[in-house]
């Protein structure tokens, strides 16, 4: 019976290694976002700071390990098989959780995740066990459940998101009231002034609360407890005044000092405080094994007290969990796109919107810009024009090449950004809260946007939408948690070890499977070049953009429409909803280069901005095409879909004659455009007649087939639309191409050279 305890332990031990590493690749980032967001600190040593940052914070976190010892359930209510049956649930469900989110591309929670999986567990357990006594009803729950600490921990986990987007929003706005978005005119004083806060802030709730509750802190106990207020204010000067002479002596910038220092911080609390959602549960397993087999007792019998006590985590254990999340953050392809969500929601700048609007986010734009209306006319002009003044960006003479260089957001709001959170995070674990990071990093990020205007009427419905997106993602993660850990303690308690074999290879199966999936996602990217505007200056360079965009175009849509025409005819419903997702992929990027038609047009030199209308109206004819292709691919996935009647042989059979003549000249074109010859665009314009000829010929056939034999109204409803769809997109092509020789030949009499 021993052997089986011993092997769920390696087998605890390993999800453990395993959590991490999704953990980490889901989670790493938070620390990483504003430094990035404003480039100030270069890549390497962002990373550099962050490694050491979690390293010590790892060696740090020790006392949060309670939390999954005795934070939710109570143990001594509980025996050493029943223990150990919620701690492999918890553990099995927290991988495949953070794995299925991290395949999907979702940022969730790695707190809210363990909390409610032990949450779930324990119920499930605690339910388990009611059923079987006689004496004891549903009423019974609460003496299993540490109500009091659960629900401490979960309102906490959730009363952060509206603690977190205040104090960002409060300390953001008092902030650029002071230091206005032209910082770096201000005095030298205004910003050792604010370095000195920030600094402060940061070393005092990091060196003084972030240490409390480990087993460092009573080495400095007796130096810190009583002497707060003297050690802030002496902290204050001493960092307001390294500051001046930082600034005023050596001219060395003091934002990239908080910067710097403050994702040391955050990386640090970020350790101390995450650590436990990934090793708190293998640990706890390992002492309740240790006390078990010191005590010659069943295992049903033997009840977990021992994990009401306090049991530091050995340092060896620590370090090499902090080591293996550096090496993650380092190395994890995953980490380091996840910043992308947060970044693009917080950027000041204008650009394509990720997320689209919806209700809520119109109700709550709505009602703000009404609150905002009202104060209007309630506060004193004078006094919104001073404000008004200490909010107005400064204009930015790059040269056009270099407006998509500039960061997202500058290093004021980085700052504060770092500082806020930091701050949070480090009185949370202070206080063995296990408190989201994910929820305050990006809830601080998002306050401060608000607060710095990033989001002004042209943005703020998609903003807005994107938040209530991501957290109604953090919802779902508590609810999937809370079940999924249930159902798997009930299948562990009902199967034993079986059950637990099981699990472990459906863990296994599900990661290789991801990973290989990921694997080759990530080929297909490599070889698939995805549609993106580049900054664009002369004529040029539109001509060499949009020939990329064309060639690119109208080779996917020579492959989808071919895959279309056999996969009806071979009716694989399969692989024509797999070729719709790919239709709906190219009508995206196909509209995202339409959405920035704007930011285009800007970037253009004054002898360029003929080519603005030209770029237009290519990027109208690419529409149309993938507009086209669109409505083939639907209409044959709903014919099949639907059960429909196959496609009569006389009709395939033009279609695939369609589909090579076709196929023959989007390839041609894909390699007029590829390689820029543009002289070849007439030949192909003149071939276009033998294929218009061929539609027609088959939509006539068609009309013939109808009035002579018996047919199906739905499969003529779907090939006449076909065939009426193509003869629509063969236009389209045509019509690009006559606009491209007509635009090719004014740049060739310019004297422009190609």
């Amino acid at each position: 019976m021993e052997n089986i305890y011993v092997l769920m332990l390696f087998a605890l031990v390993a999800l453990a290694a395993i959590d991490l590493v999704v953990g980490v690749s889901n989670d790493a980032v938070n620390f990483l976002n504003s430094a990035i967001g404003s480039k100030v600190v270069s890549m390497r040593t962002i990373m550099i700071v962050a490694s050491i940052g979690i390293a010590v914070g790892a060696i740090f976190s020790s006392g949060m390990m309670e939390v999954a010892r005795k934070g939710i359930f109570n143990p001594g209510e509980f025996y050493f098989n029943e223990i150990m049956i919620i701690f492999m649930a918890v553990m099995i469900t927290d991988v495949l959780l953070l794995d299925f989110f991290n395949t999907l591309g979702m940022p969730t929670s790695t707190t809210v995740s363990i909390v409610f999986e032990l949450l779930g567990a324990a119920v499930a357990m605690a339910l388990i066990k009611i059923a079987l006594a006689d004496d004891q009803t549903v009423a019974n729950l609460s003496q299993y459940i540490n109500t009091e600490k659960a629900v401490l921990i979960i309102s906490g986990i959730f009363l952060s998101v509206i603690v977190a987007f205040s104090i960002g929003a409060i300390v953001q706005y008092l902030s650029r009231l002071f230091l206005t978005f032209n910082f770096e005119q201000k005095p030298k004083m205004y910003g050792a002034l604010f370095s000195g806060i920030a600094l402060t802030s940061i070393t005092y709730f990091i060196f003084m609360k972030g240490l409390k509750g480990t087993a460092y802190y009573n080495d400095i106990k007796g130096l810190l407890e009583g002497n707060e207020m003297y050690i802030i204010g002496v902290a204050f000067i001493i960092w307001t005044s390294l500051s001046y002479i930082l600034t005023k002596f050596m001219n060395i910038n003091l934002y990239k000092i908080i910067i710097t220092v403050g994702t040391f911080a955050l990386a640090l609390a970020f350790a101390g405080n995450d650590l436990v959602n990934f090793i708190g549960v293998p640990m706890a397993a390992w002492n309740s094994y240790e006390a078990w087999s010191a005590s010659g007792v069943t295992a049903n019998e033997f009840s977990m007290e021992v994990l009401a006590g306090k049991v530091p985590t050995p340092a060896l254990f620590l370090f090499i969990a902090g080591m293996i999340m550096v090496v993650t953050l380092w190395f994890s392809s995953k980490a380091k796109k996840v910043a992308a969500t947060e970044v693009n929601l917080a950027r000041q700048s204008e650009g394509h919107e990720r997320f689209q609007p919806n209700t809520l986010s119109r109700i709550i734009v709505r009602s703000s810009l009404g609150m905002i209306s009202g104060l209007s006319f309630i506060l004193p002009k004078s006094f919104q024009q001073g404000v008004e003044n200490r909010f107005e960006k400064p204009v930015v003479n790059l040269p056009k090449k270099k407006v998509y260089e500039l960061p997202a957001f500058d290093a004021v709001r980085a700052s504060t950004n770092l500082m806020v959170a930091g701050i949070l995070i480090s009185i949370a674990t202070s206080y063995k809260l296990p408190l989201s990071t994910t929820y305050v990093t990006f809830m601080v990020a998002m306050g401060t946007s608000l607060a710095d205007r990033a989001w002004d009427r042209e943005s703020a419905v998609y903003r807005v939408a994107g938040v209530l997106n991501v957290i109604g993602g953090w919802f779902f993660t508590a609810f999937i948690a809370f079940v999924t850990a249930a159902i798997f303690t009930y299948l562990i308690h009902l199967g034993g070890i079986t059950a637990v074999s099981l699990l472990l290879l459906l863990v296994l199966f599900i990661l290789v499977r991801n990973f290989l999936r990921h694997k080759k996602e990530e080929k297909e990217k490599a070889e698939q070049r995805v549609i993106k505007r580049e900054e664009l200056i002369t004529a040029k360079e539109v001509i060499e953009e949009t020939s990329d965009h064309i060639s690119e175009v109208v080779t996917r849509v020579d492959k989808l429409y071919t895959n279309v025409v056999n996969n009806l005819t071979l009716q694989d419903l399969g692989k024509l909803k797999k070729t719709d997702k790919h239709v709906l992929k190219l009508n995206g990027e196909v509209d995202s280069l339409k959405d920035e038609a704007f930011y285009f047009i800007k970037s253009l030199d004054d002898s360029s901005v003929e080519a603005s209308r030209f770029y237009l109206l290519v990027l109208g004819y690419l529409q149309d095409i993938s507009q086209s292709i669109s409505y083939i691919s639907k209409a044959s996935y709903k014919h099949v879909n639907n059960n429909h009647k196959k496609l009569k042989k006389g009709q395939i059979k033009d279609l695939k004659i369609i589909d090579e003549q076709l196929s023959t000249m989007l390839k041609q074109i894909a390699v007029i455009f590829h390689e820029r010859k543009f002289d070849d665009i007439f030949e192909v314009i003149e071939e276009k007649h033998e294929l218009f000829d061929h539609v027609s010929k088959s939509i006539e056939k068609q009309i013939n087939r109808i009035r002579s034999e018996e047919s199906s109204a739905k499969n003529t409803t779907l090939y006449f639309g076909n065939l009426l769809e193509t003869k629509d997109l063969i236009t389209a092509i045509m019509n690009l191409l006559e606009l491209y020789q007509e635009f090719h030949l004014s740049m060739k009499k310019a004297k422009i050279k190609m």
